[in-house]
Order: structure tokens, then sequence, then C-alpha cells
């Protein structure tokens, strides 16, 4: 589906993004273990550049080959997440 076909619902995905960040805030102090908090945040903040890139930079509504270019750049940061989270724990 096209972009000119549909609206997205900016304000609806603002809301999503906030109630995130809320959540994300709320799960620092909640004091869970640390490695534990570090996986629940990493993946509270790969939800959010989804919605980001989606609704904002209009993939929702873009070709497939477009879409795999931009999810391209996701392997290498997933790996240097994982490195990183190998040698700190």
């Amino acid at each position: 589906m096209s972009a000119e076909g549909r609206k997205p619902r900016y304000m609806l995905v603002f809301g999503g993004l906030a109630a995130l960040t809320a959540i994300e805030v709320a799960v620092a102090f909640m004091g869970f273990e640390r490695r534990v908090t570090v996986m629940i945040l990493i993946g509270l903040a790969v939800w959010k550049a989804l919605l980001v890139a989606m609704y904002f930079m209009h993939l929702k509504w873009e070709t497939r080959a477009l879409k795999i270019l931009a999810a391209v750049p996701f392997l290498p940061a997933a790996i240097m997440i994982i490195v990183v989270l190998m040698e700190k724990f």
C-alpha cells in the first residue's frame, strides 16, 4: 500500500514512543539484575527504532528492496551489541 492511500497516525506513534520511553525509565529504576536490565533496554530501543523507521521514515509503505536495504545495518549493530555484552558480563 502506498503512502498516498493511507495517512500514518503520527500522534499515535508518538504516544507509543513516549510510552516505551516511560517503560525504559521505569525498568532502569526497578532494580533488576544488570544483565536483565540491559537486555530489556536493548529490546525496547530496537522496538522504538523500528517504529521510527516504519512510520517517520515511511518504510512501511516502501518496496521490499528498500526495506531490506534499510534493515542491513541492523546485522552489524546486533553483532556489536552481542560482543559488547559478552565482554561486559
